[in-house]
């Protein structure tokens, strides 16, 4: 991990990103408690420590990054995704909302307010992703 990301990781966790880590676990205790949502949990688990620790890392539709479609990637997962907004998503997504309010109101938390908009969109779609490190994540050219 260079340097930079170190350090924004580290400003990162005191400005709200372990509080938000610790959001996760609790969906995924709920999902847990409530036994079929257990596959929920384990991708709370995983978004977790994506959450922790962001920068470095970036959040891809999974069939985009394997160029395979799975049961995540589709129907079965608008599916998934639908129950995991109604159950938990709503919330974590406002949550993340709240924080990168607070945040943008000030210039140096506006790298954060920007990584809090986009766990809030994670939040509200989780399942179909996959969390890899920036230099293996896939880049998108816009076609002109």
């Amino acid at each position: 991990m260079s340097l930079i990301r170190l350090l924004l990781n580290l400003l990162w966790i005191v400005t709200g990103g372990l509080w938000m880590a610790a959001a996760w676990i609790i969906a995924a205790a709920i999902m847990v408690l409530t036994i079929v949502g257990i596959p929920w949990a384990s991708a709370a688990v995983r978004i977790a420590a994506f959450t922790l620790l962001p920068f470095g890392h970036r959040a891809v539709r999974r069939d985009r990054f394997t160029g395979v479609h799975d049961l995540g990637t589709g129907p079965l997962g608008v599916l998934g995704n639908v129950v995991w907004l109604v159950l938990a998503g709503w919330w974590l997504a406002l949550c993340h909302l709240a924080a990168a309010i607070v945040l943008a109101l000030t210039v140096i938390g506006l790298p954060f307010a920007w990584a809090h908009l986009k766990l809030a969109g994670l939040a509200l779609w989780p399942i179909g992703t996959e969390i890899v490190p920036v230099h293996a994540a896939p880049t998108f050219r816009r076609s002109y």
